[in-house]
């Protein structure tokens, strides 16, 4: 085999069209709020034979051509891609979050995995040819691949959608990341004894053998490489010049263990996964190193390899309503139902459980991934393949809106105001009225009143805080978790410097986490947009009890 000039131009001239194609689309698809992934399939899927093709096959037939030296190398390059990607995401793994949130990772994550699967794998097994299976022998083998396939989250889309949320530091975002980074290590493992049982060549090794050196390569790994590495790395960046020298030393580590997994029976990916937490739970790895190595990976092989989804099969011809209906159904319902009600028995709130359960269901890359594995061994079919590539799109698409809908209901003003933290008082002073309200919070919350007090009277004194229509709105961020709201109810009015002159009646305490601008600025506005109105204003003012009051702000809201 020769690698002629005229194929050098092909494979170049495809590289290039692939990456121009996956930048455009996954940069539209971020300035209207949806993850690059999502942009980066449509791009594949507008290249591949369901569109380019078609319209143009000769054209098509040339730069892709499917038995030849260029698809070979292209199919070197996106099995390198998709080695990297697994590589990068197990850097974003913290093996400190899991154990710090391993309560609610493990019930989430362990609920996650649990009622999707067994509903993936129940439907599989009882309605194997409606699902697609299409070789009896495989029946059993075939269930658990779609239990796995319904049950694994995508760790990287959704530490992407947490960010563009900016969310990813936040309380619920430890959970979630927790629970996906505990998920994938399950589902992987899950995932690699398929692999053995479907015939990957793993030289003579038993399925039970192939388990056994998986589990002692990723204790090996995780408990021993990762100290070994953490102790040479200064060395490392002492000896050798920064970033090449780090860099070079992770890719190294990383393609040993793909090689390593490859060879025994189980695919690369899950070596370069595993040897990518390892190495990311350095403390001497600078985050400079994990940004550039990152950086490199998701804006030039993991576009190569998503572009190349949308190569394989043509979408069309493919689709199969009933199955990507089947599919969508048993994906929501299996990951959002499992993940909210482990979110709900580690004691989160109804709508964090929920926004959890929705944050936790983007499925985005894993289930692409094993989808086109199981494809390559002649698992599944492509219309099964062509549902499960929808069904990621779709699950990535969705979940942002609805985590976005959920803490909204949460963080409202009506859901933050509670009976307890409404006071009604003719007290003059606007110091004394600000120290009550500080008070009725720290008699339910673990707080430094004293600090706080002076938090938000020093705000207060740089830019008084009336609005107009008797309202004043006193505010602070610190050291929280999530919002507090109390409310005064004052009919004699205090000045608080109003637009309009009028003595404040109705004044709002807001205290909202230090992390968390953009929410203390849409809380600002939910409370400003509902005394718009002074006959609203008044008709509180009117109101004798407390419950009266959360009414009236319920119906107004």
């Amino acid at each position: 085999m020769h690698f002629t000039s005229g194929n050098i131009t092909t494979f170049l001239l495809s590289l290039s069209i692939m990456l121009l194609s996956a930048k455009l689309l996954g940069e539209l698809f971020n300035k209207i709020g949806q993850p690059a992934v999502v942009g980066e399939i449509i791009a594949g899927i507008i290249l591949g034979p369901t569109v380019f093709g078609w319209l143009m096959p000769q054209v098509f037939t040339s730069l892709f051509p499917t038995n030849n030296e260029v698809k070979i190398a292209l199919d070197g390059i996106v099995n390198l891609a998709v080695i990297l990607l697994l590589l990068v995401s197990g850097l974003e793994v913290d093996l400190s979050v899991i154990v710090r949130e391993r309560k609610s990772a493990f019930l989430t994550g362990a609920m996650g995995i649990i009622i999707p699967f067994i509903l993936g794998f129940a439907v599989s097994l009882s309605f194997p040819y409606l699902m697609g299976l299409k070789d009896e022998s495989m029946k059993m083998i075939f269930a658990i691949f779609m239990g796995t396939a319904l049950s694994i989250s995508a760790l990287p889309v959704i530490a992407k959608t947490l960010m563009d949320l900016n969310m990813f530091k936040t309380n619920i975002g430890h959970i979630i990341i927790a629970a996906a980074m505990f998920n994938d290590l399950i589902g992987w493992l899950i995932f690699s004894v398929i692999l053995s049982l479907i015939g990957a060549s793993n030289h003579g090794l038993s399925v039970w053998q192939t388990i056994l050196l998986v589990l002692v390569f990723t204790i090996f790994i995780l408990l021993i490489v990762r100290k070994l590495f953490n102790l040479a790395l200064p060395w490392v960046q002492k000896k050798f010049s920064y970033p090449g020298g780090v860099l070079n030393f992770i890719l190294i580590l990383g393609f040993l263990g793909a090689a390593f997994t490859e060879y025994i029976g189980i695919h690369a990916i899950f070596g370069a996964f595993i040897v990518g937490i390892a190495v990311g739970d350095s403390v001497h790895i600078r985050e400079q190193t994990k940004e550039v190595i990152q950086q490199f990976i998701t804006n030039i092989f993991a576009p190569l390899f998503f572009v190349s989804i949308g190569l394989r099969i043509n979408f069309i011809t493919n689709f199969d309503p009933v199955m990507v209906i089947i599919i969508l159904v048993l994906a929501f319902a299996g990951k959002i139902a499992g993940c909210t009600l482990g979110a709900r028995l580690s004691s989160m709130k109804a709508n964090e459980s929920f926004a959890i359960g929705f944050g936790m269901n983007s499925r985005g890359t894993m289930e692409i991934i094993l989808g086109l594995i199981a494809l390559q061994y002649g698992l599944i079919h492509a219309n099964v393949f062509v549902a499960l590539v929808i069904m990621a799109i779709i699950t990535s698409i969705s979940s942002a809106p609805f985590m976005k809908y959920f803490l909204r209901a949460e963080e409202s003003l009506s859901s933050l105001l509670k009976p307890d933290f409404i006071l009604f008082t003719d007290i003059h002073d606007k110091k004394e009225l600000i120290g009550l309200l500080v008070n009725a919070i720290g008699h339910h919350f673990k707080i430094n009143k004293t600090e706080i007090l002076d938090e938000v009277l020093k705000r207060e004194d740089i830019i008084p805080t009336g609005i107009a229509n008797y309202l004043a709105i006193p505010h602070a961020r610190i050291n929280i978790n999530k919002p507090v709201i109390a409310a005064a109810i004052n009919k004699q009015g205090i000045d608080f410097e109003a637009e309009d002159k009028i003595p404040s009646q109705i004044i709002f305490l807001l205290l909202t986490p230090k992390d968390k601008n953009e929410l203390q600025l849409k809380l600002l506005a939910d409370i400003v947009k509902l005394f718009k109105d002074k006959d609203r204003a008044e008709k509180i003012l009117s109101l004798r009890n407390k419950e009266q009051v959360i009414g009236q702000l319920k119906l107004s809201a």
